[in-house]
Formats: C-alpha cells, structure tokens, sequence
C-alpha cells in the first residue's frame, strides 16, 4: 500500500540568489577588517586625548577623522556596505543579512593574534555558540525565505516604527550615556542597523521598480540618521569594548532585527510552517546568548 505523502518545497533561491551567498561572505571579510582597524583607530584618538564617561566628544570625533587606521577601517566598512546591499537587493534579506556572522570568527582571531592574548575555553565556546546559532537561522532561511514587491503600507509601518526607535534610543542615551556599557552601546548600534539593512533594501527595491516617491525619500531619511547614529554608536562601544565583541553584537542582533521585520513586516517568509518559526526563535535565542557569553568571558573584558 502506498500513502501520498507531502512533498516539502525546494529551496526557493534562484541560481543567481544563491550568488548573493558569496558575495555577502566576502562583504563579511571586510567588515571584519574594518572593525579591527576602527577599533584600533579610536583607541589611539583616546590614548591620545583621553577618554570621555559620556560618550565620544566632538572633539573625539574630530581626531578620527585624522587617523589614518580610523579612516581605512571606514574605508573598509564602506566595500563592506556596498557588497551586502548587493546581496540584499538582489536574495531575500532573511537568507543573506546574517552571514555577517562570519565576520565574528574572523575579527577574533586577528584581535588574539594582533593582541598576544589567547581566547579562553569559554570565550571560544561563545564565538562557535554565535556562529552555530546564525548558521541555523540562515540554513532555515534559505528554505523557507522568499522575495515579494514591498508595499507602500509595508513601508509606512518599517517607518514608524523606526521613529518610535530612534526616540527610545536618544532618551535611553539622555539617561544612561554615563553608566553605558559596552553592550550599551552594541545593543543599540545592532538595532540600528537592523532598520538601516531593511530600508536599504526597500529604496533599493523602489529605485528598481520606478516607484520612488515621497515615501521613498523619507525612507532615505531614515537610513541616513540610523546610520549616523548606530555609527556614533559603535564607535562608543570600541572605546568600552573589544573589536571581536562589537562585531559578535553586530552580526547577531542586526540580522534577528533585519530579519525579523522581513518576516513580520516584509512577509519573506510567509507560509513557513510552524517549525520553521520555532527553529527561528530557537536559533535567535542561541545566537544572543553567544554575544552575552562572549561579553562575559573575553579576556579584555575580564581585565
């Protein structure tokens, strides 16, 4: 007797998609690169001209613009910018927006190497933590994922959440810039970005599909401040933090939120079946609590 069992779909990725995989990978290097040169650069300006308790000053901000590590990290953060608004533009952002994470494994070992201080067991143990739970996410992703016109209402509401976002994150800094941790600052700049990846993406996709309009220029608007601010951000939490945890905090929290608005708002996984959402939320869970472990037991931060 034979039973006439469901078949699952095949991957919904295009052969040109899936070229998206690399090309978002390579992005990953240069994030990884950028991070560390970054990094280095604040820590001169503030050996340089000390170190501020609230926050980078103007005049901090000033002194970047002067070092020559400072501005090729930027440099470099920039290719890495281009190459993943490639690959989200051209692959549904839930499969290619988390890949970052492979910036993660790269950045801690050449922060070991350039520092002379080994990772521990633990801190090891939180990296793979990290990676294993973003391979997951993209691994369901890249099954599940697919690409849909982005509305004027899908729009609409990315945008007023950010608003109410970025009014969060400017009162949270008002009141807690003087006691800010690292993650403070990581936490933030992550959920930044997860909006500055996801408008992105729609202005592209309205640029493509001749639709830019009002709309559209307002989501521009958007990007810019998001990115101003998350970079502001980040910066800070170079000055409080390791590269490697910055970049853990980045690559993790910016995809769960870029990618949890292409689910919930964008509809990149619409029809999923229901294990494929609680593999999502397993995963996620996995992948912050790296970043979290990672905080807790990296050398720099145990000094």
């Amino acid at each position: 007797m034979t039973t006439d069992l469901p078949i699952p779909d095949a991957v919904n990725l295009t052969p040109f998609q899936a070229l998206m995989i690399p090309v978002a990978l390579v992005g990953a290097v240069f994030l990884s690169l950028g991070a560390q040169f970054q990094s280095r650069g604040v820590q001169r300006v503030e050996a340089r001209l000390g170190r501020q308790s609230k926050g980078l000053s103007v005049r901090h901000v000033l002194g970047l613009l002067g070092s020559g590590w400072w501005v090729l990290g930027t440099l470099m953060l920039g290719l890495a910018v281009v190459l993943q608004l490639i690959s989200i533009t051209n692959a549904p952002l839930i499969v290619v927006q988390p890949l970052g994470a492979v910036a993660l494994v790269i950045t801690t070992w050449f922060s070991s190497r350039s520092s002379g201080v080994p990772l521990g067991q633990q801190a090891r143990r939180a990296v793979w933590t990290c990676i294993i739970g973003v391979g997951i996410f993209v691994g369901i992703a890249a099954v599940v994922g697919r690409e849909s016109a982005i509305t004027h209402q899908q729009l609409v509401t990315i945008l007023v959440v950010l608003a109410v976002v970025l009014v969060a994150v400017l009162l949270s800094f008002r009141f807690a810039a003087k006691r800010a941790s690292a993650m403070y600052y990581i936490v933030g700049a992550g959920v930044l970005y997860g909006f500055v990846a996801t408008l992105a993406k729609v202005v592209l996709n309205r640029f493509l599909h001749g639709t830019f309009d009002w709309l559209t220029a307002i989501a521009i608007v958007g990007v810019v401040v998001a990115a101003a601010l998350g970079g502001y951000f980040v910066q800070n939490a170079y000055s409080s933090g390791s590269a490697d945890l910055v970049i853990a905090g980045l690559t993790v929290i910016d995809p769960i939120v870029a990618v949890g608005i292409g689910v919930i708002v964008l509809g990149e996984a619409a029809g999923a079946p229901w294990i494929a959402v609680v593999g999502f939320l397993v995963a996620a869970v996995i992948a912050i609590a790296g970043v979290f472990l990672l905080a807790k037991h990296h050398p720099e931060t145990r000094r």
